[in-house]
């Protein structure tokens, strides 16, 4: 029996024990009874009667047991080419001052947080700080528009904002006050002040009365302790794309985050403390909150922090160049930035510059790796290539390889084995399971495992009915796949109109609003293209209104525009085509699955329930016009 399997049965087996013995690598304040209360929350909830603090666990812990001299986070920015080392107790310091500016603020236990600041050290500080408070932070990913951060600001409701007056982007700075002015503006929520940290390459003018210069207020403060909070607390929300447009904000808690994730970094990335491990994503997605702030401090690793993009920060080699200068065991990305770095160096010849001998492992989720990508990946590192699949749901992944419990044979294509605590089983429309190797709906047994969402932010029934109801006993992870004869689970996509843009899931549904929101507009379908670089692109087909005769160029561009400023570039909404009218049903749904083969170019055929089968033929027509 591997090692993967004896934990994988031992958590299935008796998953109290399992997790109990897992939940002694944390320090607790109070140390909880058990691991599972099956009769709290939806399905159960994990350590309910313990306490702790999650930013000790992550800071204070490590200096205390003498490792404060050790390098806890790298700050690398080729774009503004700073660089900075922070030791655990320099981090840990900093991350007091600025809990004690938000304290002597009125910011204290169970109050929101929104932070909306690019990749600089103090946005890691920022999401510590709240957790060492007990308040719970919210992240908004930089690029988001000023509609989207009003809808989070409206539905989180923070007594404070943390941001930066600007981020940057290859050849180009993106001021982010005045969008976050837009916003505050927009939002019926007010908050209480906003901490601003002033960047030399677009300083803001701040607005008397609610802004305050965010590295001021850090030097006058005080430095707070670390506050106790229930193993349920929430430790942050995170919003996700949902299917209507309307953002879901995911709930994690304390106790269970803080258990799950200090165990991953031991079984699947088989890191010690000490190690270095760096997460080449973003704080405002899952992967940046999960793999480049808190797990690997609860482990007491080297995080590093990365202001940069695969390509063009200068070049197609900066990530190997990260790698041997920092001596990374592990590195961690998306499969989007492979195919980047594959497209401008697909000879390796920038790879080879450098000393890449301390790389031990790539790891890849985000979305699913080609098989391309993932064989060009090890060639030219000679390292294993993980593909894991995971969600923001889950907050860790759901299957992986396991490096620190014996490697099992990997297989190009699939996201690896169930992590121990997860049951994955592919299911057909009854909820019946299907035969192993058959495909299906990706489902999971309840009950999650720890730091898995068990709610939504002030929306408990959305939650049952979003992931719960469709399967009873399972939770619906939306995702087609099958599970074959040995374990490997195998993710063939989404099953919602979800689409996954660079391992960015964004919703087709709220980009049709904003299309459908132009003048000239009369309905709209948004599906998402396959794309060799980013994995899927939006493409927009657009009817317009009778009566409009304005050339078909203008209003596309007008509608591309449109996107961009009120979702934000990260959209990557480049694609409109007008159209005499969309295939439906007989009911009037739009077929939209059908549209994607068209656009595809894969086979299809006209559904039985078409209202007319000659807009298929329209619809490739425009199509291939178009690309041609």
């Amino acid at each position: 029996m591997t090692g993967h399997t004896a934990a994988h049965a031992a958590a299935a087996q008796n998953p109290d024990a399992y997790w109990m013995e897992a939940a002694r690598d944390i320090d607790w304040h109070r140390a909880p009874s058990r691991a599972f209360f099956p009769d709290q929350g939806a399905f159960g909830t994990w350590f309910a009667d313990g306490e702790l603090n999650t930013c000790h666990n992550a800071l204070d812990r490590h200096v205390e047991a003498g490792h404060g001299a050790r390098t806890a986070l790298i700050y690398d920015s080729p774009i503004s080419g700073a660089a900075a080392r922070y030791t655990y107790a320099e981090l840990r310091d900093q991350v007091a001052k600025l809990a004690g500016a938000m304290a002597a603020r009125g910011v204290g236990r169970g109050d929101r947080v929104v932070i909306y600041m690019p990749m600089v050290p103090e946005a890691a500080m920022a999401m510590l700080a709240c957790a060492r408070l007990g308040a719970i932070h919210s992240v908004v990913f930089g690029g988001f528009a000023a509609p989207e951060l009003a809808a989070r600001i409206d539905d989180a409701q923070p007594v404070a904002v943390l941001t930066a007056s600007c981020g940057l982007e290859p050849g180009r700075v993106v001021a982010y006050k005045p969008l976050l002015d837009a916003a505050l503006a927009q939002a019926q929520h007010k908050p209480r002040f906003c901490l601003v940290m002033q960047r030399p390459q677009a300083p803001a003018e701040l607005t008397p009365g609610r802004d305050e210069d965010m590295h001021a207020a850090i030097a006058a403060a005080a430095p707070a302790a670390c506050v106790p909070v229930r193993a349920t607390d929430p430790l942050y929300i995170l919003y996700t794309s949902g299917t209507t447009g309307k953002p879901k904000g995911i709930v994690r808690e304390n106790g269970g985050h803080a258990v799950a994730l200090r165990r991953t970094i031991r079984d699947i990335y088989g890191l010690q403390p000490g190690d270095v491990m760096w997460t080449a994503s973003d704080v405002g997605w899952v992967v940046g909150h999960s793999y480049i702030v808190y797990a690997p401090l609860l482990a007491g690793l080297t995080t590093v922090l990365f202001e940069g993009k695969p390509v063009g920060t200068p070049d197609a080699g900066t990530f190997w160049r990260v790698c041997a200068e920092h001596q990374v065991r592990v590195m961690f990305t998306a499969p989007t930035a492979m195919r980047a770095i594959k497209k401008e160096d697909p000879d390796g010849k920038l790879a080879a510059r450098h000393d890449l001998s301390r790389l031990e492992a790539l790891f890849l989720a985000g979305e699913r790796c080609d098989p391309d990508t993932a064989e060009w990946s090890a060639k030219l590192l000679g390292k294993p290539i993980i593909d894991h699949w995971w969600q923001t749901e889950t907050g860790w992944p759901i299957t992986a390889a396991f490096r620190g419990l014996g490697l099992f044979p990997l297989r190009v294509g699939s996201g690896g084995k169930a992590s121990p605590g997860f049951d994955v089983v592919a299911l057909d429309q009854h909820g019946q399971e299907v035969p192993r190797g058959t495909m299906g709906q990706l489902a999971i047994r309840l009950p999650l495992p720890p730091a898995a969402l068990n709610t939504l932010w002030n929306a408990a029934e959305r939650f049952r009915t979003s992931y719960l109801s469709t399967f009873p006993g399972f939770y619906d992870t939306s995702d087609a796949g099958m599970v074959d004869a040995e374990g490997y689970v195998w993710v063939m996509g989404r099953t919602d109109d979800v689409i996954n843009v660079a391992g960015h899931r964004l919703s087709t549904g709220e980009m049709e609003e904003v299309l459908s929101g132009h003048r000239d507009v009369a309905e709209c379908a948004v599906v998402g293209r396959a794309d060799s670089l980013k994995g899927q692109v939006p493409l927009g087909l657009v009817v317009l209104k009778s009566g409009v005769n304005r050339p078909e160029a203008e209003v596309t561009r007008e509608l591309v525009a449109r996107v961009r400023e009120q979702i934000g570039p990260v959209a990557a909404f480049k694609d409109a085509r007008v159209v005499a009218r969309l295939p439906k049903t007989r009911s009037g749904k739009i077929l939209r699955g059908t549209i994607r083969k068209i656009a595809d170019g894969e086979a299809y055929a006209a559904p039985a329930t078409i209202d007319d089968p000659a807009i298929l033929t329209e619809i490739a027509e425009v199509l291939a016009r178009a690309d041609a």
